[in-house]
């Protein structure tokens, strides 16, 4: 199971890359391997301001549906398209082709709030 060590972590199991004041967000290897075969991918909270912890869409599996939650506070700029055709690029490659959202953060030092990588494979187990 990866673990990059350049992201940050939630416990709802959603990563954040901070560049700027612009965050990349998808979910982590952790949690498609929990999910199983991802299908569905639903975003519809384009342009919408969250708060950290607001549901922006949902990713549905062969027997389940999950929430998404955002890692911090912003407004979703982007929302990846190529998932529409692929989904399953959520389970190959959840830090790269399975990205689920660019956003704008509100503020970027609520990033150093989330867990690191190390916290976050204590928090799985591994």
């Amino acid at each position: 199971m990866e673990f990059p060590e350049t992201l940050r972590y939630t416990k709802d199991h959603e990563w954040v890359s901070i560049d700027g004041n612009t965050a990349t967000v998808g979910i982590t290897d952790f949690a498609q391997r929990e999910l199983g075969d991802i299908v569905f991918v639903d975003i519809s909270s384009l342009d919408t301001p969250l708060g950290a912890n607001d549901i922006f869409g949902t990713v549905e599996a062969v027997k389940t549906v999950s929430d998404l939650y955002l890692p911090v506070a912003g407004t979703i700029t982007e929302v990846n398209a190529d998932l529409e055709a692929t989904p399953e690029s959520v389970n190959t490659d959840p830090y790269n082709a399975g990205w689920m959202v660019k956003m704008t953060v509100d503020n970027p030092a609520d990033v150093e709030g989330l867990l690191d990588a190390a916290a976050y494979k204590q928090l799985v187990g591994e």
